[in-house]
């Protein structure tokens, strides 16, 4: 397998790679037998039900692959090697998995450059606010975008792809007020200026043409529109609507301690975005009691019995909302200190990058019958009009038994890698890397070489 290039951390993120844990007591999870949607819906739940889907991996009794555990030690020493290359001896430095980095892309701080560009008059908490406008609304965007559109950015002239162009792309966006209903305030993000914005507006701010079509659009411009129905929840976003307003809301929650620096729990941060941001979601998906609970599916391979309830059939990941709590916690770290208790609650994100890995390297293999089934699909698929052109691969939707199977054990088998990397780099104790830092120097960097070279072939 090729290498995927050498990246290196900017300006100085070692501050927040592996900070100790505070030492705070955290609420336990739901019942699931009086609660099952609440449960369900909770950051305890993701890694409780994947484990036991991934359990069964381990004895290779999966219904859509086959696993091939002597790959595993493999797979863990090519990871090891990258993170080896990248950052050997200064393991600390590995910045934990976040959007922050994204907008780094080709080796520019652009965060920090916003952030001195502002007056000096503009205070911490203010700054913060802000870039937690930017990093909810770009990490919102920031879906598949297809295999042919680009972004060229207007400072640089450098054309960007994928989950690298789309953040490069929202912060010019909202650097030009895109997302702010005030023009003499532009760096914000509040419901006035999404309430506002059209999909003809975000075409405009993507670069979308008939050359080069973004997947999902319509969708983009929906979610924001609900976004912007979300953000009148003044308890959470306070009477100026904004996301950034959710940081006043953490540091005056009852659970926050704050005796030398703000510890905030991840079960508080949880229920802002779960609760705060719940109705952004399509009502269509997987309920319990009446109740959406978000990205969460049903799953074959969970245990069964003639006795089981409903919701014991289903696997929630909230993919997303763990994409937003390690976006998140980096502005509110690095501008004011904040600290976290129960980042530890947080999995790997069960996505195609991360859960490429695996594929890729042999540890999972989709059964034959699947493999039949996802091809036929591929190619009925391609006969539709618009649909671009992209390497022969099995194709199944987000609901399908098979993806919901590769994304449980997706989590387990990133768990199981976290400990063999930190093995095979001897580190122990407080020099342990993190899961987040194994995300973003490992798993999730070699899942998008895998993008860069399907690129060049498409």
């Amino acid at each position: 397998m090729q290498s995927p290039p050498p990246n290196k951390p900017m300006n100085g993120f070692s501050q927040l790679a592996s900070p100790s844990t505070p030492n705070v007591i955290l609420p336990p999870p739901p019942d699931p037998n009086i609660e099952p949607a609440a449960y369900l819906r909770s950051v305890y739940a993701v890694r409780e039900r994947s484990k036991l889907v991934h359990e069964k991996a381990k004895n290779n009794q999966l219904n859509h692959f086959d696993v091939d555990l002597t790959k595993f030690n493999e797979t863990a020493a090519y990871v090891v090697s990258i993170i080896k290359r990248d950052f050997a001896p200064d393991y600390h430095t590995i910045p934990p998995h976040g959007r922050w980095q994204h907008f780094e892309v080709g080796g520019r701080p652009r965060i920090d450059q916003l952030l001195t560009s502002w007056p000096s008059k503009i205070d911490a908490r203010e700054r913060t606010r802000r870039l937690l406008d930017l990093f909810l609304v770009s990490v919102l965007l920031d879906a598949g975008a297809g295999t042919k559109w680009s972004y060229k950015s207007k400072e640089t002239g450098r054309v960007y792809r994928r989950s690298e162009g789309l953040a490069v792309a929202s912060l010019e966006m909202f650097k030009a007020g895109y997302f702010s209903g005030d023009p003499t305030e532009p760096y914000q993000v509040n419901a006035a200026g999404l309430e506002r914005l059209s999909v003809g507006q975000l075409a405009i701010g993507f670069q979308v043409s008939d050359s080069n079509a973004l997947a999902g659009l319509e969708g983009r411009a929906g979610l924001l529109s609900n976004l912007a129905e979300a953000l009148h929840n003044t308890e959470y976003f306070g009477s100026s609507h904004r996301p950034g307003n959710m940081l006043d809301y953490l540091l005056t929650h009852p659970s926050t301690q704050t005796s030398s620096v703000p510890i905030i729990t991840i079960p508080t941060l949880w229920s802002v975005l779960i609760d705060g941001l719940g109705n952004i979601w399509p009502a269509t998906r997987t309920q319990i009691d009446g109740v959406s609970l978000g990205d969460a599916w049903p799953c074959s391979a969970m245990p069964s019995s003639p006795q089981a309830q409903p919701w014991e059939s289903i696997v929630p990941f909230h993919k997303l909302t763990q994409w937003l709590c390690y976006s998140l916690m980096a502005p509110m770290t690095r501008l004011m200190n904040v600290q976290f208790a129960g980042v530890e609650l947080l999995t790997g994100l069960p996505e195609y990058r991360n859960g490429g890995l695996f594929i890729d390297t042999g540890l999972l293999t989709l059964k034959p019958a699947d493999a039949k089934r996802g091809i036929a699909t591929y190619h009925q698929n391609s006969r539709v009009q618009g649909q671009p052109s992209m390497e022969v691969v099995p194709l199944f939707s987000t609901e399908d038994d098979v993806v919901v199977e590769w994304r449980a054990v997706t989590v387990g088998f990133l768990d199981d890698l976290l400990v063999e990397v930190n093995k095979l780099l001897r580190l122990e104790g407080s020099n342990k890397l993190s899961l987040a830092q194994v995300l973003e120097a490992g798993s999730w960097k070699v899942g998008a070489l895998r993008d860069r070279t399907l690129q060049q072939m498409s």
